[in-house]
């Protein structure tokens, strides 16, 4: 039971124009920059947000069909969502907040109860059914939102950023849990996120939204290896350049060269890992093909390693050790010299 998207819609200034398939026991993450209309596509596939044109199918229903065409409304398209913002009912208790879609489907009372305290079972919060959701951590909150989300068979599971509200602590537990439930579900599964380690952890499948449109779709090491926008290079850590390619020299679009290695000629992404880029305070010898001076735009610590922007031709983020940082005495608005290697730049066509 395959959903097939056509979704085209506006809302407000953003016209979304967005292509989709999820297959049944995919997930699929929608990721992409603030305001792409990442959760804009959840609201049209709940139903909450009727299209203009296109069509939203799941297995032979048509869920809408655009203007003039067949529309089946929220609460008979048994789509579990999961909002960003949870949307519990403050004066219920979590068992009734889980409940609460039975109950609206017309499940009597006992068994929507008896239902909702399962799933509160199963998601580890079987001591918790008579608390309301300002007593509840963020973490339990989310599961409890997950319950709700499951407990009402749905037949596709549609999630809005389904860990943003909790700590780095209980993240790692919720992730590996959610994970659990997914791969459980038999539908199709649509989940929206802004942090790119859930993306990778929960998603058989990666879409990326820019400005209301997929610009690049595919599996995780598709993504990884081959970003076509700076926006993705960003999320997997890579930099990302654009440029002409001819006869194994890279010619950057904002000023630079490279030379390359493998690389087909033309109109050509390219993409350098920031640990390839080696830093020296002169002129280095040697064997690198690449060298040129940049000025230290910013220093960021990111875990054991420190991301040092350089302004140069090209620009460039380069990762070091913070024993490197010390060594090389760098600091911003200082000059450095940048090597890299031709076979360290990954070429391919635009």
């Amino acid at each position: 039971m395959s959903l097939r998207l056509d979704v085209q819609v506006r809302r407000g200034p953003l016209q979304l124009a967005i292509e989709l398939e999820v297959g049944a026991r995919e997930t699929v993450a929608i990721v992409g920059p603030n305001g792409a209309g990442k959760s804009s596509l959840l609201l049209a596939v709940a139903g909450l947000l009727p299209l203009e044109r296109g069509r939203i199918a799941l297995a032979d229903e048509v869920l809408d069909g655009g203007a003039g065409g067949p529309f089946v409304p929220p609460e008979a398209r048994r789509a579990g969502m999961m909002f960003q913002d949870l949307l519990l009912f403050p004066h219920l208790a979590a068992i009734d907040n889980v409940a609460y879609g039975l109950r609206a489907r017309g499940v009597g009372r006992a068994v929507a109860r008896a239902t909702a305290d399962e799933w509160l079972r199963r998601v580890g919060l079987a001591e918790h059914g008579a608390a309301l959701p300002g007593s509840l951590s963020g973490g339990q909150a989310q599961r409890v939102a997950l319950a709700r989300a499951l407990a009402a068979s749905p037949r596709l599971l549609l999630l809005d950023e389904p860990l943003a509200a909790v700590d780095a602590s209980t993240r790692l537990r919720l992730r590996r849990d959610l994970r659990a439930h997914l791969d459980a579900f038999a539908g199709p599964r649509l989940l929206v996120t802004h942090d790119a380690v859930d993306a990778f952890a929960l998603a058989d499948r990666i879409a990326v939204v820019e400005a209301g449109r997929v610009v690049q779709a595919g599996s995780i090491a598709e993504i990884c290896s081959r970003p076509r926008s700076r926006y993705v290079a960003d999320l997997v850590g890579l930099n990302f350049l654009r440029g002409i390619c001819r006869g194994g020299r890279l010619q950057v679009d904002g000023g630079g060269t490279l030379i390359v290695s493998q690389a087909p000629e033309g109109n050509v992404l390219a993409t350098v890992h920031p640990r390839a880029i080696a830093l020296y305070r002169s002129r280095p010898d040697g064997t690198p093909r690449n060298v040129w001076p940049a000025a230290i735009e910013a220093l960021e610590v990111a875990g054991d390693r420190v991301r040092v922007r350089l302004r140069g031709e090209p620009w460039l983020v380069a990762e070091v050790t913070p024993l490197a940082v010390a060594e090389l005495q760098l600091g911003i608005g200082g000059t450095v010299w940048v090597a890299l290697k031709a076979t360290e730049v990954e070429v391919f066509a635009a």
